[in-house]
């Protein structure tokens, strides 16, 4: 999924590979309690979690946390490195029963499977909904770890728990304009094929944005196109280091009619790119802030 934060994990992989030769017994343990699973992608990690068939081994472990936030990962899991580079050898001595991927870490598929079982998964690739695409994922992840029972009830239970929040929401509520920032002049826009359009939906809330997005759900523009939009703004953080300073002195920023009237909201992270879990979280951290927002 689209991100703009790269850190090398090579110290940790070293760690890690330490941390294996000193405890033979627990990673077997773990091994065992996981299904031996490891992934480099942040959605099927998020689902795996939900599922409580947690992985092994995840790429990015810190940078999961500060992009998708919840649900967190054990403190055990092991760091593979850079989620386009991940670290093949300590993968080789993690030996996974399965590694895997979504779609778009395909190109990496030839280099894994020299590791291990290589499964790709799919979402968002404008064949279907992405709420069904998310449901489809979330079905295909309970097959895979033998959990198809915890997969129906992650499905309906986010359902529910959604359609819940939707009844309390008051009926006058402005439309939203869901963004998230890039650097201090540019931000992605999210509409149409985006999760939070799918959670907006589900809702029953009005999306400003109606412009063509991408395959991810975005689009990608400049501060000055949200001037001219009447709508309630909500940022999803994290914000890109030094932004939030650069923003206070921004004349552009500060003449949006949320941040005038301080009536901007602010998310922490959600994966915006995520399945079942991030739709419940972003749905959850929506309506609360909604019902303790001041009126424009």
């Amino acid at each position: 999924m689209p991100v703009t934060l790269h850190r090398s994990r090579r110290l940790a992989g070293i760690l890690a590979l330490l941390w294996l030769a000193a405890t033979p017994a627990m990673a077997s343990d773990s091994d065992k309690d996981s299904g031996g699973l490891a992934t480099l992608d942040w959605t099927l990690a998020e689902t795996l979690m939900a599922l409580e068939a947690p992985p092994r081994a995840v790429a990015q472990v810190d940078a999961y946390h500060d992009w998708v936030g919840q649900p967190r990962l054990a403190d055990r899991v092991i760091d593979l490195g850079l989620r386009s580079q991940p670290n093949l050898e300590l993968l080789a001595q993690l030996g996974p029963s399965h590694i895997l991927i979504s779609s778009m870490f395909t190109h990496l598929a030839p280099r894994l499977s020299q590791v291990g079982d290589v499964d790709t998964f799919s979402l968002y690739t404008l064949e279907d909904k992405t709420w069904d695409e998310a449901v489809a994922l979330t079905h295909a992840l309970g097959k895979v770890t033998g959990r198809p029972a915890a997969a129906d009830s992650l499905v309906e239970e986010t359902a529910a728990h959604i359609e819940s929040l939707r009844q309390g929401l008051s009926q006058d509520l402005p439309a939203l304009l869901i963004i998230q920032f890039m650097d201090e002049r540019h931000v992605r826009v999210f509409g149409e094929h985006s999760l939070y359009q799918a959670v907006l939906e589900r809702l029953e809330l009005e999306n400003a944005w109606q412009e063509q997005t991408n395959a991810w759900g975005f689009s990608l523009v400049g501060l000055e196109h949200l001037i001219t939009l009447d709508a309630q703004l909500v940022v999803i953080e994290p914000y890109p280091t030094g932004v939030e300073m650069k923003l206070r002195h921004s004349a552009l920023w500060q003449h949006l009619s949320s941040v005038r009237d301080d009536t901007l909201i602010t998310l922490p992270a959600v994966w915006s790119f995520g399945a079942l879990p991030s739709a419940s979280r972003f749905a959850e951290l929506l309506a609360a802030a909604l019902a303790a927002a001041p009126e424009a």
